[in-house]
């Protein structure tokens, strides 16, 4: 492809088969090849989507080099060591969510990336939600006036359905009820999406937050098979943001009638916004003008947003970094790193 960009696809896994249908509808780049730890995983993927070339480990792909930018779709726990080892070699990368397993490690992929002056990018998939972008501008041009309070939440029910398979006869869900496999709980698991919801879509920091933690008994004595099912299971923080206003942000596995949706409302002295989104769409209703008077919401047409695959593309093109970047990502996990503080010493902490 003359002149494209060409894509390495790091993990072959249920995202980055994602992403490789999505960038297949992108004229400007192609994936050139595919990398697994598991050298037949890396072989059927390419087969796949007819990849050339296909590797079994990431060192090997640098020694050939023929790509231009990597979308690590890895485990979370492989983030920061595949990220390192690309941004050593000059490669640009969009990371998948969550960019590090904490914050101090994703501070140190966001420095070695700026001091590096790559694209950076992590797959903050919220971000492509029509609505949340419109309401952004919204409240930056302010159409809601000053911004009180906030409330947003993320709600799933895996534990309570079998929507997306049974959670205990399944290792893809188990693992994630499991601190000794990885998990850190829905938190660390959805947390960094609906934080950067809440914020981004607000336009305000969290300066101050209180968290509160459950785990809830889901077998006989805490144990199925080999999983110790101790992280948690849902989440509810208070939070004061820099302009003063509050807030509140829950998340749940639990959430019994709720699959998988974001919402939040964001409620200023001169209107409000409601967002709703879920994996495949996104909607927004308004509060404004006389209809604060009789708490009227009316729905508002969202003009369609880049995906951040797309996002990426314009970057590595233009050279100027795209959002959400590295270091907005490593921003939630240090957020969701003091969640934890919080819980455990049960006081409100400070962010800055």
């Amino acid at each position: 492809m003359s002149g494209g960009q060409r894509l390495l696809m790091l993990g072959t896994g249920a995202m980055a088969r994602a992403h490789a249908e999505r960038f297949a509808l992108l004229p400007g780049c192609e994936i050139v090849a595919a990398v697994d730890a598991n050298p037949e995983r890396a072989r059927e993927f390419a087969e796949t989507f007819h990849l050339p070339n296909a590797f079994g480990a990431l060192s090997d792909a640098l020694a050939w080099g023929e790509f231009d930018a990597c979308v690590n779709a890895t485990p979370d726990g492989a983030h920061k060591d595949t990220t390192l080892a690309l941004v050593a070699a000059g490669k640009p990368v969009l990371c998948e969510k969550p960019l590090a397993v904490t914050y101090p490690d994703a501070l140190a992929m966001t420095e070695a990336a700026e001091a590096a002056g790559l694209v950076n990018m992590v797959n903050l998939t919220y971000r492509n939600a029509a609505a949340l972008q419109t309401a952004r501008r919204m409240v930056e041009a302010g159409e809601i006036g000053t911004v009180r309070h906030a409330q947003a939440s993320y709600l799933q029910s895996w534990l309570t359905g079998r929507h997306w398979g049974d959670w205990r006869t399944e290792e893809r869900w188990l693992w994630r009820l499991s601190s000794q496999h990885g998990s850190r709980g829905v938190l660390g698991d959805i947390g960094v999406h609906i934080l950067d919801f809440v914020t981004y879509g607000a336009g305000l920091d969290i300066v101050s937050l209180s968290a509160r933690m459950r785990t809830f008994d889901k077998a006989e004595g805490g144990m199925i098979g080999v999983y110790q099912l101790d992280v948690n299971d849902s989440v509810a923080i208070a939070a004061e943001f820099s302009n003063g206003a509050l807030g509140v942000i829950h998340m749940s596995r639990y959430a019994t009638g709720k699959a998988n949706e974001l919402d939040l409302m964001i409620h200023g002295d001169r209107g409000a916004l409601k967002v709703w989104a879920d994996a495949h769409g996104s909607s927004l209703e308004v509060c404004l003008g006389t209809d604060i008077e009789t708490q009227t919401w009316r729905p508002m047409d969202c003009p369609p947003t880049p995906r951040n695959e797309q996002r990426f593309l314009i970057a590595l093109l233009s050279g100027e970094n795209g959002e959400p970047t590295f270091r907005r990502a490593a921003e939630m996990q240090k957020l969701i790193d003091l969640c934890f503080v919080s819980d455990a010493e049960s006081r409100m902490v400070t962010t800055i």
